[in-house]
């Protein structure tokens, strides 16, 4: 009976861990994907180049949040760290920034304001990935996982909606402020209701040989490189991080430009097609990946494998459409399909390195995905447009979003080739 009444406790405790979890990565995406529906509006006022827009939608962002991501990781593997404490003064920090963003008067000053919400970004998912893979068995990691990466679309959808609707009724700098103010005391409840498991004994089994030593950083690179099927996973993640994140910032600004939407109905109909395609996919693939990679475990990259290929006809259409309601329609398979990978990811790479390296493994693929996929995908299609703008005009983005279309084969062919190697690979390593 005690042991029964034990089992339920931690039961309970993992879900409230999870749930808390979800929120602030809600509020992680929240204040990441604002800007995107607020890009327009700031370009007019502040007179910005695509370029530019690019640039601060992305790569001051990125590189900060990715060169931190590793010392933050890293910190999170030390035995004495306190995670939630970690993940809570990150969220205050980059939920101030974002308010900040409100305040900026020109391009330099956003820029710094975005760089900051990067720093503070980047104490989220590593901690956040490494108290998950602590808590939960191995054959529910995918979906435990796919259930902290709902924050995506939910964050998404809820910075469009919110974000295009405050930028019609009060402004894009208000909007900034009104964002970035909750997840300051968001925090709070971090800090006091958030447990770490090294300490609370919810550590599983199978995690449950704690470590008093760290593994030194440069062993602790090698060792998480040294598995193919990781180098294989990382590069799928990126090139399916960038053509997600330059996709997504540059289709809100195609159906203002191109469809003459407002912020705010841009946002309201992108966010509900993008947020429940998000939602439906992310959670399909951690199923997916839990339900037929019990029986084989390779096809834990099946579905993400398939999904990007299926994505690219459907997107390149939605693209070509002129009306924009059909456009919306046609792209809800894509976002759909393209959103199968997250759950599968950080799962198979949480099973392929030893447990004192989970946060780092995260943290590495995050630095990849995100340097190169936050970074450089909206800056790159940025800079397409304006190459191609003397030829198109406002047409550019529709141009440049064909090609990311097509993009979509690349991901798929590597999500592929990893799931090859996964039977020799997966679960080596102590987990």
């Amino acid at each position: 009976m005690a042991s029964t009444a034990q089992a339920a406790t931690t039961q309970r405790s993992v879900r409230v861990t999870l749930w808390i979890l979800l929120i602030v990565y809600i509020f992680n995406f929240i204040d990441r994907q604002i800007v995107n529906i607020l890009a327009e509006p700031i370009r007019r006022d502040l007179g910005l180049s695509d370029t530019q827009i690019g640039l601060m939608t992305g790569l001051a962002f990125a590189l900060f949040y990715t060169v931190l991501g590793l010392p933050i990781a890293r910190y999170s593997d030390r035995p004495t760290t306190n995670r939630p404490r970690l993940i809570g003064i990150a969220l205050a920090t980059w939920s101030a920034m974002t308010a900040l963003c409100g305040l900026a008067q020109n391009f330099i000053q956003l820029l710094i304001a975005r760089i900051g919400v990067g720093v503070g970004e980047a104490g989220c998912t590593p901690p956040a990935h490494s108290l998950i893979a602590d808590m939960v068995e191995p054959k529910r990691r995918s979906s435990a996982l796919a259930f902290y990466a709902l924050g995506i679309p939910i964050g998404t959808v809820l910075g469009l909606v919110i974000g295009g609707t405050l930028a019609d009724l009060v402004g894009w700098r208000e909007a900034f402020v009104i964002v970035g103010v909750p997840g300051i005391l968001m925090a709070l409840v971090v800090v006091f209701f958030l447990k770490d498991p090294r300490t609370s004994g919810m550590m599983q089994s199978a995690s449950s040989s704690s470590h008093t030593e760290q593994m030194p950083f440069w062993e602790a690179i090698r060792s998480v490189m040294s598995s193919k099927a990781f180098v294989l996973l990382v590069v799928a993640g990126s090139s399916a991080s960038f053509l997600a994140y330059g996709k997504t910032t540059w289709t809100t600004i195609f159906f203002q430009r191109t469809h003459e939407l407002t912020p705010g109905e841009t946002g309201l109909w992108f966010g509900i097609i993008n947020g429940v395609a998000g939602i439906l996919g992310t959670f399909l693939g951690g199923y997916l990946a839990d339900r037929f990679g019990a029986e084989n475990r390779r096809h834990v990259l099946t579905a993400p494998a398939i999904g990007m290929a299926l994505a690219v006809p459907f997107a390149f259409f939605a693209y070509q459409a002129n009306n924009w309601m059909f456009a919306l329609f046609l792209l809800f398979l894509p976002t759909l399909f393209n959103s199968f990978y997250y759950g599968p990811t950080y799962s198979a790479a949480q099973g392929l390195v030893p447990l004192r390296t989970r946060a780092i493994a995260s943290a590495t693929i995050l630095f990849f995905q995100n340097l190169i996929g936050l970074g450089l995908g909206p800056l790159f299609f940025g800079m397409l447009s304006d190459l191609l703008y003397p030829a198109y005009g406002e047409e550019s983005v529709r141009y440049v979003l064909y090609g990311a279309a097509f993009l979509g084969f690349i991901p798929a062919f590597f999500f592929w080739r990893c799931s090859l190697r996964l039977n020799e690979e997966l679960d080596k390593a102590d987990n």
